[in-house]
């Protein structure tokens, strides 16, 4: 069989290393607008976030959400909402990218609580479904379309 990173190469697929974190999670480098950020990439996440904190960092236009966040850290979370943004994962890049903003606190204090280093926000399914993503975890990477 023909190796999976010659195939994919072929088919237009990015390749973009992720590490795993002493907690297990899948750590990435991202660029929101041009500024450069650390992502929990995360296929159980429904949606792409980042925390309020970190709106003036990566220069959001951020709006009032009626939609409430749920996830690990709880239920019914206030959110705003941040669209049309740039998104740039290793030369991977979506020029028309939506964020969730809500109160991350709780990932980070975790995180923190395991002596690894805090995040901005989260890749979610709707980046991981729009570049078609196959994820190596053996080797570490994820392939985007």
């Amino acid at each position: 069989m023909e190796d999976l990173q010659k195939v994919l190469k072929k088919a237009k697929y990015r390749k973009i290393k992720f590490k795993i974190t002493k907690t297990q999670h899948l750590s990435i480098k991202a660029k929101i607008n041009g500024v450069s950020g650390s992502f929990i990439l995360d296929t159980g996440a429904s949606n792409s976030c980042i925390g309020f904190e970190s709106i003036e960092y990566f220069e959001l236009s951020a709006k009032k959400s009626k939609t409430k966040a749920s996830g690990a850290g709880g239920t019914g979370m206030e959110t705003q909402l941040s669209s049309h943004n740039r998104l740039q994962l290793g030369s991977w890049k979506d020029t028309d990218f939506s964020l969730v903003i809500f109160d991350l606190s709780h990932v980070n204090e975790a995180l923190r609580a395991y002596k690894t280093k805090p995040v901005h926000g989260i890749i979610g399914a709707d980046v991981l479904l729009k570049g078609k993503a196959i994820i190596d975890y053996y080797n570490h990477y994820v392939y985007l379309q």
